[in-house]
């Protein structure tokens, strides 16, 4: 009960040290098992259709309850962080999702399964919320684009980590020990934070409160926009399956637009609003969202082309493969750091820009492979990319937390969370499209990928450096 008692205020200027450390400790474990949690069951997906007897459409629940859970979840909880503090909102994001890894470990069916995911993504939804809020309360203003980078570098290293992870896991246990390693973890982040998290007072605004009717049209808009996407994806049916399933994709989209123009009205009237259209006036707020949507997207589509591209278009082993794939995330650590020493220095949207340039420029060369490239070859491409995404996602982040208002970190926060995940849903329709085409999947449709995960990447460099006129209109 310690992580809800009233908590003294947080100090104007980040925490002294060691409770720095310990802080930033709690909020970097919380967020890397949350992220390694979405994409850590990937490869568990065969063993677990096969044990719980059930098609290979069907288990793809497994990983869209989770995402649905977070992605309906961000926004209420950012506010509700905002309302009664980030650390009580935070932990309690962090017990839901280790009671609920409890639920996944026990689950003896598909369905069962399915409801302790979406409750596992609920809790990760608190973490995403509200991560980047606490790190701009732990650290002081001067050293505040360090915080954020380490912050950016931990997402990044487990947002590709989770294969190699799920591979190392499953190599010696089955697939129910891939949620019982998150109860010791979990356990030991909760205790960790209730003692070295900073308290936040509460900071409602002008009698302000939270809108239950509101979330309930937040949670209607993204549940159904994400499963009328997700009945566009390809499932390999008869033309009449295919059709029924474009018409019930039709019909959710339009219901999600309709409940999406009354959320969207009913905030635009309200001073402090869920949907924080207060933030998305500031021109560049409204920049780094889109800067952060197409990297995002560009990234997803990279992610699954690549190992497609690497075992079957060029015949490369696993082990090759797997070796090859780490330079990404191996750059994007070693550059992360660098953007968040140059936060401050450089515009963040001349580095954005320079990042995703070097990003895009990275794609369109994997892109553009010879017949039989040498592994240094692939390597040197794949470092480029890594570096380039560690140089952009760092000064972005930074941009998007502290353009907004001290009172609506919260906000920010989860605004940022809501672009990665939407970014990362477009780029995954994108290339299911791409492979439903006929564009010979094991050759051509990686490679229409890489291309065209390269345009995204050069789009969001165009939206990074518009930042820069932004900037000086302000």
């Amino acid at each position: 009960m310690q992580a809800f008692l009233p908590s003294p205020p947080a100090p104007t200027d980040g925490l002294p040290t060691p409770q720095r450390y310990l802080a930033m400790a709690t909020v970097l474990g919380g967020i890397a098992l949350s992220v390694l949690d979405g994409t850590v069951m990937n490869l568990a997906l065969p063993g677990i259709a096969l044990d719980m007897r059930v098609s290979a459409s069907a288990v793809i629940w497994v990983v869209n309850a989770y995402q649905l859970g977070i992605l309906t979840l961000l926004l209420p909880l950012a506010r509700l962080g905002e309302l009664f503090g980030y650390k009580r909102v935070y932990l309690s994001g962090l017990g839901l999702f280790t009671l609920a890894s409890l639920a996944c470990l026990f689950s003896t069916t598909l369905p069962q399964l399915s409801a302790a995911r979406a409750l596992q993504g609920m809790g990760a939804a608190g973490m995403f919320a509200l991560n980047a809020a606490l790190v701009r309360a732990i650290y002081p203003q001067r050293l505040l684009g360090l915080g954020i980078a380490i912050n950016s570098a931990v997402v990044a290293v487990a947002s590709v980590a989770g294969p190699s992870v799920a591979a190392l896991v499953l190599s010696v246990a089955s697939w129910p020990w891939l949620f019982a390693i998150n109860l010791p973890l979990g356990l030991a982040v909760f205790a960790l934070g209730t003692r070295c998290l900073p308290g936040r007072g509460n900071t409602r605004a002008g009698g302000e409160g939270f809108s239950m009717p509101d979330a309930a049209l937040n949670v209607a808009m993204f549940a159904l926009l994400f499963l009328g996407l997700d009945r566009l994806l390809p499932r390999g049916q008869p033309a009449s399956g295919a059709t029924a399933d474009g018409l019930t994709a039709a019909a959710l989209l339009a219901a999600g637009v309709a409940v999406g123009a009354v959320y969207v009205w009913r905030q635009r009237r309200q001073l402090v609003p869920l949907l924080p259209i207060d933030l998305l006036r500031i021109p560049v707020f409204r920049l780094s969202m889109l800067t952060s949507i197409a990297a995002f997207a560009a990234q997803m589509l990279a992610s699954i082309a690549l190992p497609f591209l690497l075992l079957h278009g060029l015949g490369r082993s696993a082990a090759d493969a797997g070796l090859v794939l780490t330079v990404w995330p191996i750059a994007t650590v070693l550059a992360a750091p660098v953007a968040g020493r140059l936060i401050g220095r450089v515009a963040d949207g001349l580095l954005g820009g320079i990042g995703l340039l070097t990003l895009a420029l990275g794609l369109a060369l994997m892109a553009l492979l010879p017949e039989q490239p040498s592994l240094a070859q692939l390597a040197w491409r794949l470092a480029l990319c890594g570096m380039g995404f560690g140089l952009f996602q760092s000064p972005n982040n930074h941009t998007i937390v502290t353009s907004a208002p001290a009172s609506r970190s919260g906000a920010a926060g989860g605004m940022l969370g809501t672009a990665r995940l939407t970014g990362q849903s477009i780029g995954a329709l994108a290339i299911a499209l791409l492979f439903s085409w006929g564009l010979a999947a094991e050759q051509r449709a990686p490679v229409s990928a890489l291309a065209l995960a390269a345009l995204c990447a050069a789009v969001a460099s165009g939206t990074s450096l518009l930042r820069l006129r932004a900037v000086q209109r302000a």
